[in-house]
């Protein structure tokens, strides 16, 4: 398997941090997509940016692979479709929301993708599945196209259906897969930074 692609998902409309782009808003001296970017950076061959809106970045930004903002799926449908053109085979997603992630978790879901015959492994901790976290091979961007057109959002349900492998990460302090959904949230990342 080549080193696999990252992809920084950020579709979220941000309704619950004053409609602003999550991928935008500061902690510390850094954006998250800041944060996000310069842990995944020296994991993955590349990175691309899931998003529906405008953010400022300046790496690749690609929209959901349909209009109708059907959540994480949509985004890493097309992302796999972004590195099947580059010649990938996988890509590592992480959310631009949880700046804490483990600064290994390309090397250990890339460990647990091998137990999966193609690849596909998502990250676990004690308090259960982190299934936005996950390697995902581009063999099943038809399977994943199909699950969507049927009405199907759900990510967990999806990686149930094809039976990834678990990576599971020790719980850690600050939490690795803590997430900003409100300002209460930000705040609380900033004092865990």
């Amino acid at each position: 398997m080549r080193e696999p692609f990252g992809l920084i998902l950020a579709g979220d409309r941000g309704t619950r941090v004053g409609n602003v782009s999550k991928a935008d808003l500061t902690l510390g001296h850094l954006t998250l997509l800041a944060h996000v970017q310069a842990r995944l950076g020296p994991q993955v061959a590349a990175i691309v940016v899931n998003a529906n809106g405008p953010i400022v970045t300046d790496l690749p930004v690609i929209a959901d692979a349909t209009p109708d903002h059907l959540g994480p799926l949509a985004g890493v449908l097309a992302s796999l479709d972004w590195a099947a053109r580059q010649g990938g085979t996988h890509i590592v997603t992480v959310a631009v929301d949880t700046p804490f992630f483990p600064r290994d978790i390309a090397p250990r879901l890339l460990m647990a993708g091998e137990a999966h015959r193609d690849g596909f492994a998502v990250a676990s901790t004690s308090d259960g599945l982190h299934c936005t976290f996950g390697l995902w091979p581009t063999a099943l961007r038809d399977d994943l196209a199909a699950f969507l057109d049927k009405g199907q959002r759900e990510v967990r349900a999806f990686v149930h259906a094809h039976d990834a492998a678990i990576a599971t990460f020790p719980d850690t302090t600050p939490p690795s897969f803590f997430n900003v959904n409100t300002p209460e949230d930000l705040t609380a990342a900033a004092r865990l930074l």
